[in-house]
This record gives C-alpha cells, sequence and structure tokens, in this order.
C-alpha cells in the first residue's frame, strides 16, 4: 500500500498572502477552504515508510496537522526557499532524535543547499538522485525541467517495479520542451503545478503553467488522473471551474492511493 497525502497546496506564498485583501485571502483567514500551506506531499510506503517531497518553512506545522512525528527522508525538487526552508527545523529534529534523515536531490541541488546550509550534514546524510533511487516497489527518476524566469527545478517519476503503473511529481515548471515531457507520459497519476487559472503575465516573467496551459499540457501527455498543486490566491475552490472530470484540484489532506501499484478508487 503506497498512500499520497497532500500536506501543503499553495504557491510561494502561500494563502492567504499577508499584504493582501483579495476575495480569497479573506476568505482564507476566515472559514479557511482556500488556507494553503507551501507545497509537500508525503508518501507512506508500507516498505520504504515516510517520505516528503520538498520541506518548504510550513513543514513543522504540516507535520503537526498531518499526526507525523517523523520521517524517514525527503527528496527535493529544486532549492528555493519554498521548497528547503524547513530542512534546519527537520534536521534539527533528528539531531533530537539521535538520527540522521535521509536527504535525497539532484547533486546540482544538494550542492546549492550544502552551500546555504553547510551544517546539514551534521543530521542527515545527503545522497544524489542523479542515478534514480529504489524506494519500496517504486523506481524514483529525476530530471530538471524549466522554471521560467526562476531558472530551473527537477520532476520526478515514479514506476512501479511488478505492475508498470507510474505516476510523476511536476510542482514548479513551464514551457516544457520535448525532452522534458517524454518522462509525463503512460501516467496513471500527473501531479502538476498550477499558480493561475489564467496569468496575465508576459511568458518570460512566469515560472509556472496556468491552469488552461495545462489543459493543453494535459491534452497531449494524456495521464489517467492529474491533480493540480501550487496554487496561488487567483484560484477559489469555492468556484466552479468545469474542469474534466479526470483532472482536479488538490486540498490540504487530500490523499491518492495505491495498493501494490494498482490505484484505488479516487
Amino acid at each position: 500500500m503506497t498512500r499520497l497525502t497532500f500536506l501543503g497546496t499553495g504557491d510561494a506564498m502561500g494563502v492567504p498572502r499577508t499584504y493582501c485583501d483579495c476575495e480569497v485571502c479573506q476568505e482564507a483567514r476566515s472559514r479557511g477552504v482556500n488556507r494553503r500551506l507551501r507545497s509537500s506531499l508525503h508518501i507512506c510506503d508500507k516498505v520504504s515508510g515516510d517520505t516528503l517531497i520538498d520541506c518548504g518553512p510550513d513543514f513543522g506545522r504540516q507535520m503537526e496537522l498531518a499526526g507525523l512525528r517523523d520521517v524517514d527522508r525527503v527528496l527535493i525538487t529544486h532549492a528555493h526557499f519554498d521548497h528547503i526552508g524547513g530542512l534546519v527545523e527537520w534536521a534539527d529534529a533528528c539531531r533530537w532524535l539521535n538520527k540522521k534523515g535521509q536527504l535525497y536531490a539532484p547533486q546540482i541541488v544538494l550542492d546549492e543547499i550544502s552551500a546555504r546550509f553547510p551544517w546539514l550534514n551534521r543530521s542527515l546524510d545527503l545522497y544524489s538522485l542523479d542515478e534514480g533511487l529504489q524506494l519500496g516497489h517504486w523506481k524514483v527518476k529525476s530530471w530538471k525541467v524549466n522554471h521560467g524566469k526562476n531558472g530551473y527545478a527537477f520532476a520526478f517519476r515514479f514506476d512501479h517495479d511488478q505492475t508498470g503503473t507510474a505516476w510523476a511529481y511536476c510542482s514548479d515548471a513551464i514551457s516544457l520542451t520535448e525532452e522534458q515531457l517524454q518522462p509525463l507520459f503512460g501516467l496513471e497519476l500527473l501531479i502538476l503545478g498550477t499558480s493561475f487559472y489564467k496569468e496575465p503575465f508576459p511568458i518570460e516573467t512566469r515560472s509556472v503553467y496556468d491552469v488552461q496551459e495545462a489543459m493543453e499540457l494535459i491534452s497531449v501527455i494524456q495521464p489517467k488522473t492529474t491533480i493540480l498543486t501550487h496554487l496561488s490566491h487567483d484560484l477559489d475552490l469555492q468556484r466552479e471551474y468545469a474542469l474534466p472530470e479526470e483532472v482536479t484540484f488538490s486540498k490540504t489532506g487530500m490523499t491518492y492511493s495505491f495498493l501494490d501499484g494498482t490505484p484505488l478508487v479516487f
């Protein structure tokens, strides 16, 4: 059994944004339907244990809300603060627990993290993802994707070694090349970052797909299910966006499960 749980579904600023009085941020403060912490995914697997994808500044709060006291490892997509800001807190927790956590990322990302936090290796073992990773029955592959004005990030593809089922996590990407698109074909599940419904800014100033662009991308690669994450305050979960049945917005605590590599009813 492998269960994916969305601990955070927001963009770099989260929702509400402290400075903002828009309807979505106001609703997030009052009722909380749109309240979103920075993007993070929990993978609970009966063979490999507990894994996070990304460890942003909301790490402690996300762990408490999910009832988690510890994780075995963290996979990092890129070294932006909203994806690594909780690593110091996790490392400190590992120190108090007298254990070493396992931090995985492509080597270029590990180098950036080590330059910023050179003491992390006291409490964390750092492993390169350049040659992939076996996570229980899932073979994990990482590849570099365009992150627009913000440079680059990495996406992850998970292939089950017994059933051939595949899913992918691509939270921070835009204008993917044909080569970068190839690992996104043949997916049971795609988790894709979309910060706006229709982002009104020039493409050269942007860093993540918007929802309308995501629909075009999905029509090409045709995953069976798509969950949209990394949502900004532009997206109101109280609204009806007329998404296809196989596409949905992520919500805090939402889960998606595989039983021996086979998706359960979503």
